[in-house]
This record gives C-alpha cells, sequence and structure tokens, in this order.
C-alpha cells in the first residue's frame, strides 16, 4: 500500500506531454512535504490549488519592497504598488480577452462576484421576472439568486440534469421564456466535473433577452475562456484555484451594463465628489471597488496567470485529460466503486461512491495514505440529491498531477476495501 518516496517524487509521467511535469513540480514548494509519513499527492484542487514559487515571490516581494496602499498616494511607494496592481488587471484583462481593462472588477472571489450581480444588476428584476438555473450549481450560485427573488418577487427556475450529469439542453430552452431576466450557469461543475456548452446556452439566453452570467471559478485552471467568443454578459473567477491566492477574484462585465448597474457597496475608492448633500461614483471598474482591495493578492494573481501562460492552458488540459482518462479506466476496474458524473465532455474532476463505505471514511482513510482528496456534498447539496448520495470522494486533477500519483489514489482506495470488508 505504501509508495515508495522516489515514486512520487521521479514523476515521470507514463507517456509524453506537452510540457515537463517533472520539472514544473519543482515549482511548487509544497509538493515535497510527507504527510503521515508518506509523500503528499494532492487531489483537492478542485477545493484550491497549490501557489508556484513565482505567486509566493510576488506577494512576499510587495510586502518586503513596496507595500502602499493604492491610487490616493502621490509618494514612490505607492505608485509602484498602483502600478503592479494594475498591471495585474491588464494581464486578466488579455486572460480572458475582455474588450476593455475598464471591464476588469476586482472581488474577494466568485462568490462576492455573483453576489454583486446579484445585489446590483438584481435591482431592476420585478415580481414575476424569471432567473433560470441549472440543477449542478454551485450553492453560491443558488442562494444569492434565491435570496434576490425573495426581495424582488422573481421566480426561481431549475433546468435539470440527466443520469450523466449533463445539463438537458432541450429543458433549458423549454424553460426560457418571456419572463426570464437572468441565466446564472456554471461553466464546469465542481462536483461532477461536466463542461457545459456555455456559447450555445448564452445565444440561447439572448434570443429570449436575458442576461447570463457564468461562474467560471472551475473553467479557468482548465480552460480557455474569451469572453468575447461566449458572448456573456458576466463572468465571475476566483484567483486561488488558478494557482493564485485565496481572497482574491474577478467580476468580468460588459461596460454597458456595469456602467449603468448601481455600486454595491459604498466608501473610499468608488467616489468621484463627496458631500452631504450628494456623492457622485468614480469610473469603472473602481465604482464597484470600495475601500482597500487585497493588493497583495492582485498582484499574486497576475504571477498566477503569467505562469499558466508560460505553461499554455493547451498543453496543461490535454495533460489533465490525460489524467482523467487513466483515473476513469482505473476506477472502471475497481470492484465496488461507482462514479458520480460521466458527461462526455468534462474537465478533471473524478467524483465517487464506494460501495458501503461513507464518502468520509474513505477520506481519511486516503489521507493516512497521503492522498488528499475532497470528501462531502462539495457545497452543491441539489447535485447529491439528484443522484440519491448523501456525499462523495473527489479526486480533482491539476498541471503537476501524474499517473503515479492516480496509481496512489487506487493503492489506498484498496486499503479502504481491506478496512471495510
Amino acid at each position: 500500500m505504501k509508495i515508495a518516496s522516489n515514486e512520487l517524487q521521479a514523476l515521470q509521467p507514463a507517456r509524453p506531454l506537452a510540457f515537463d511535469v517533472g520539472r514544473l513540480r519543482g515549482d511548487f514548494p509544497i509538493l515535497a512535504r510527507r504527510v503521515h509519513g508518506q509523500p503528499l499527492v494532492y487531489l483537492d484542487n478542485a477545493a484550491t490549488s497549490q501557489k508556484p514559487r513565482a505567486v509566493v515571490d510576488a506577494e512576499a516581494r510587495y510586502y518586503a519592497e513596496y507595500n502602499a496602499n493604492i491610487h490616493r498616494g502621490l509618494h514612490c511607494l505607492s505608485e509602484e504598488a498602483t502600478a503592479a496592481y494594475e498591471a495585474a488587471r491588464d494581464r486578466v484583462q488579455r486572460f480572458v480577452n475582455a474588450a476593455r481593462r475598464e471591464e476588469i472588477v476586482f472581488v474577494r472571489g466568485t462568490t462576492e462576484a455573483i453576489n454583486l450581480v446579484a445585489a446590483s444588476y438584481g435591482q431592476r428584476l420585478r415580481p414575476g421576472d424569471e432567473i433560470l438555473i441549472s440543477a449542478m450549481e454551485h450553492h453560491s450560485n443558488i442562494v444569492p439568486w434565491q435570496l434576490l427573488c425573495e426581495r424582488s418577487g422573481a421566480r426561481l427556475c431549475v433546468a435539470p440534469i440527466d443520469d450523466a450529469g449533463q445539463l438537458r439542453l432541450d429543458e433549458f430552452e423549454r424553460l426560457l421564456g418571456p419572463r426570464t431576466r437572468l441565466v446564472a450557469v456554471t461553466h464546469v461543475s465542481n462536483a461532477l466535473g461536466s463542461i457545459n456548452p456555455v456559447a450555445e446556452l448564452v445565444a440561447l439566453a439572448h434570443a429570449h433577452g436575458a442576461a447570463v452570467l457564468v461562474d467560471g471559478a472551475q473553467a479557468v485552471p482548465h480552460l480557455k475562456v474569451d469572453v468575447q467568443a461566449l458572448d456573456c454578459d458576466f463572468y465571475a473567477f476566483s484567483g486561488h484555484k488558478l494557482y493564485g491566492p485565496t481572497g482574491v477574484g474577478v467580476l468580468y462585465g460588459k461596460a454597458a451594463l456595469l456602467d449603468a448597474m448601481p455600486p454595491w457597496q459604498g466608501g473610499g475608492d468608488m467616489i468621484r465628489q463627496v458631500s452631504f448633500a450628494r456623492t457622485t461614483y468614480n469610473d469603472l471598474p473602481y465604482k464597484f471597488e470600495a475601500g482597500t482591495p487585497n493588493i497583495a493578492g492582485g498582484i499574486g494573481l497576475g504571477a498566477a496567470i503569467d505562469y499558466v501562460d508560460a505553461l499554455g492552458l493547451d498543453a496543461v488540459a490535454a495533460h489533465e485529460r490525460d489524467l482523467l482518462a487513466y483515473a476513469t479506466a482505473r476506477a472502471a476496474d475497481t470492484p465496488g466503486l461507482r462514479l458520480i458524473g460521466t458527461a462526455a465532455a468534462k474537465a478533471g474532476i473524478l467524483s465517487f461512491v464506494v460501495d458501503g463505505v461513507h464518502a468520509h471514511d474513505v477520506g481519511t482513510i486516503l489521507d493516512r495514505a497521503g492522498v488528499a482528496v475532497r470528501s462531502g456534498h462539495h457545497c452543491a447539496m441539489p447535485v447529491m440529491e439528484r443522484f440519491g448520495v448523501p456525499a462523495t470522494v473527489r479526486a480533482s486533477f491539476a498541471l503537476y498531477n501524474t499517473r503515479a500519483e492516480v496509481d496512489a489514489l487506487f493503492a489506498a482506495l484498496a486499503r479502504v476495501r481491506e478496512v471495510f470488508a
């Protein structure tokens, strides 16, 4: 059951890949750790990814060399910090191919981005209006819309998924109607790995006059995202799943929509002029960036994007497809293991249950073998209900994972069968 240290540290993939996994693993200091005496096998990337040294160093340089508040200072440190922070915004703009840098709003993460849209854009909804989401959504793309419906009198509609975990396009289109004002849908399911045909969904929604928000938290680490090609109205993602820091994320919004939306929070930097009689608001994107932001986080996110871009997302995606295919084949040969989510189009997520064993028990045994996975409902309780399970075990892959680590996962699962035999 034990996996030798040299087996995981050598990390030679079983077939040639588009980039050198063994070399790039050295960029991630935490991957050299041992857990419970075993080499760390980190397969919880859908929850958060590990950080390359370039990101850690970028944040450390900010704090050590030019730590200052941004935008309002006239001294050297403030000017340097402002330049680095705004350069990160430019990097994000190019990364998602936004038409203008003003369309990139820095937030704390995907959850805050969705709540911003619900609180601001959502003010135009009226009783009887409809919001359409899918049955595979993360709680962060469910609860804000429920709260908005309570405030506005709008109605939440849910497009179902099939037994493979794919969106029912026929039902999605049927649910679009004259009262649909907003569609909010995930790009990649965090619980199933299913990839939604976002461009097609956007086109269908726009044909009915509805705006579209896309939850891209699980997509940006794995897929090239072009918001202009998708034609979505809003796109949200978090830095920490993209090898960047926690506490920073992005809301992309079409400029015309953002410009027409009222501010969400009030305070410093979102104002142009304040008097007791009246306040006028700053230009985009600062109208939505009240208070001191996560400056180091924004700079770190820019460094993370630089890192991923240097590798090439096409190469990353090819590597992760290979890992998922290999893990799926191993799962098919494992007695008592049932996959949850078998869509034809998937990103690097393998969710499963083991007959007769609760997912939490599986996760605990895997942890003792040094294998880090996520066990639970994955903030997607309706998905668990749809498949009739209380929880799943989720192994999620990243650019630094290898086939040897997939083998370590299944060696540890053999120990689960031994314990519960």
